[in-house]
């Protein structure tokens, strides 16, 4: 089954909550999924993690960030952190949210297989 794999290209919570949302929900569905921060979006991954829109998401019965990632990655969701875009944002490998791994764009997009789908939020 093709796999999907997910760019998040800006610093956007919810961008980030929307494509992690995309990659659980493929990988429910038996696809492999993975999701890579680009440059600012890195930032996203400090912890303690959060973002403007996780009040509005716990009153609405839904997961905030932190517990979304945490579904994500129980499901393999696999989650990539731009090396630059930590540099870009001061911050280092022991900041990061447990069980994510650091790694550049070329090698992300050398993993896809030729038929995985591609989706850059």
């Amino acid at each position: 089954m093709p796999g999907l794999s997910i760019i998040i290209a800006s610093a956007d919570g919810e961008r980030f909550y929307a494509g992690l949302e995309t990659a659980a929900a493929a990988a429910a569905l038996g696809r492999p999924a993975r999701i890579f921060l680009q440059g600012a979006a890195a930032a996203l991954l400090r912890t303690p993690v959060s973002f403007d829109g996780d009040a509005a998401r716990s009153a609405a019965g839904q997961p905030d960030l932190v517990s979304l990632i945490a579904e994500a990655m129980a499901m393999d969701v696999r989650l990539v952190v731009c090396q630059s875009g930590m540099a870009l944002v001061h911050m280092t490998a022991s900041e990061l949210v447990p069980q994510v791994r650091t790694g550049g764009l070329v090698s992300f997009l050398s993993e896809a297989g030729p038929d995985d789908q591609l989706i850059a939020y």
